[in-house]
């Protein structure tokens, strides 16, 4: 683990640079077809409902009608609640959209460790091919490291053994800290240590493959979420660590990321800080519920060359509203 403190002024400075990045066309058009694969399509609320959820998954694998060529590329993933997983799994059947689920007592992470196990295992259960499970930010701030240490390796524990039992492919762990809640950037680089090194080290599982982890930012619920400071800090966690073991771990901004032109952003500092191999769904992922509309929106600038006469064009721009 770092053993120095993390300098913020630096780390918030050389984030800015990133977002004033000159790209070319070619290459934005290529960047907003990455960032459309490489969303987690998100809903995360007390109304979500069936119809709600199978609405989301045709939006997931045809993210749009309009008449691309070639067509755009689906989403990687729906994210619900555990209850909607059979839901979001039956409209995803035979698609490569993977069905995500939040765990362990999201949000907050307020509760008791069995239950939290509980919850997990009931969405690996119901066929869930992601884990997005939260850390006891309390219990981290209170100095209990251990204990985080520990709810960390029996939930990757459990999600192996209740998928072994059920006969399905283990599902990958993503890690959520709730950096909002850390309060420094120092912070969030031991937490994003602690996750790596606990997930990585649990002896009676397989050796951890790429992409089997990844940590993550936010739940959605808690300001600030995503930001390019607190991401740049947990991109070079994991890059200290594949350069001490050479697995690549993903990683997961979540929240409040809602325009092209800031994935785009997030996308050179991942480039430039990992590099290539961490730009595909399998190891970089946007939690997000309405980035995919302004990407879609660009796209239909650059790609459409008389937009103005494509039936629906004009009227999807109309409606797209920022502030969704």
């Amino acid at each position: 683990m770092r053993d120095r403190p993390v300098d913020t002024v630096t780390a918030v400075a050389r984030a800015a640079r990133f977002t004033k990045r000159s790209i070319k066309a070619s290459s934005k058009r290529h960047a907003l077809r990455m960032t459309l694969a490489m969303i987690d399509l998100t809903t995360l609320e007390g109304k979500d409902s069936p119809e709600k959820v199978r609405a989301l998954c045709q939006k997931a694998i045809a993210p749009s009608d309009l008449p691309f060529t070639p067509a755009l590329p689906s989403v990687a993933a729906v994210c619900v609640y555990p209850a909607l997983i059979p839901i979001a799994r039956e409209a995803l059947a035979g698609t490569s959209v993977k069905v995500a689920s939040v765990a362990t007592g999201f949000p907050s992470g307020q509760y008791p460790l069995d239950v939290r196990l509980a919850d997990c295992q009931r969405a690996v259960e119901a066929g869930a091919n992601e884990i997005d499970m939260v850390i006891s930010r309390g219990l981290f701030l209170a100095g209990r490291t251990d204990d985080v240490r520990r709810e960390i390796i029996e939930t990757r524990a459990l999600c192996f053994a209740a998928a072994t039992a059920c006969r399905l492919t283990p599902p990958h762990l993503k890690i959520i800290l709730e950096t909002g809640e850390l309060g420094t950037l120092d912070s969030i680089r031991r937490a994003s240590d602690l996750a790596i090194d606990a997930a990585s080290s649990i002896p009676e599982l397989p050796t951890l493959r790429d992409g089997d982890v990844f940590i993550k930012t936010s739940t959605g619920k808690v300001q600030p979420a995503a930001t390019m400071p607190v991401t740049l800090i947990m991109l070079e966690a994991i890059r200290d660590h594949y350069l001490s073991t050479g697995i690549r771990i993903g990683m997961k901004p979540a929240g409040g990321i809602r325009t092209a032109k800031s994935a785009i952003a997030y996308l050179v500092m991942v480039k430039e800080t990992l590099g290539d191999e961490w730009l595909v769904p399998s190891l970089f992922r946007f939690g997000a519920s309405t980035l995919a509309n302004d990407v879609i929106r660009q796209l239909i600038r650059l790609e459409l060359p008389r937009p103005s006469t494509v039936p629906g064009a004009v009227r999807y721009a109309a409606s797209y509203d920022p502030s969704e």
